[in-house]
């Protein structure tokens, strides 16, 4: 018999060993895609797009990328709702951002991916930034989509008619 460390009880190994299913959080897709856009740059290169000085033309993204990521958590918090992915909606935020884009701090993971690949400035990087944006739409839009109109109804439904998911 075993003493679980959470709970203290006693037990046989299957009841004490506990496994959590890992939730990985958009963040981490981003720093995975970045390596590997890093890793594509440097040993996959393709073809040399932009060279130095003009690399530097991927620091453009970067203010656009952080005031939209900064509104979009800024429009979420005012109305007290999570910026969990896998939390329950509180409140349906159409406001800020949310006027142009249902996924504004997305986008904005996107957009410094596409500053990165420009930094890079070889062709390969630029396949990861699509990649990305269909892994976030599977793993974690289409389940927040799910949870909005189950919450929000048509009202939700109303105002996917009117913004467009990314752009």
């Amino acid at each position: 018999m075993l003493r679980s460390p959470v709970s203290g009880e006693v037990g046989t190994a299957q009841s004490v060993i506990v496994m959590k299913r890992i939730r990985l959080v958009p963040p981490v897709y981003f720093l995975v895609a970045l390596a590997a856009s890093f890793a594509l740059d440097r040993w996959f290169p393709l073809a040399r797009l932009l060279t130095p000085p003009w690399h530097w033309l991927g620091l453009v993204f970067l203010l656009p990328a952080l005031a939209l990521g900064g509104a979009g958590a800024r429009a979420l918090s005012r109305r007290g709702t999570t910026l969990d992915p896998y939390g329950k909606p509180d409140a349906l935020v159409i406001e800020g951002p949310y006027r142009f884009t249902r996924n504004p701090l997305y986008l904005a993971l996107a957009l410094l991916l596409l500053g990165a690949a420009f930094f890079f400035g070889s062709l390969t990087p630029f396949f990861v930034v699509p990649a990305f944006m269909a892994a976030i739409a599977v793993s974690f839009i289409r389940r927040e989509e799910a949870a909005l109109t189950a919450t929000f109804g048509t009202a939700y439904q109303d105002y996917c008619q009117q913004v467009r998911r990314w752009l």
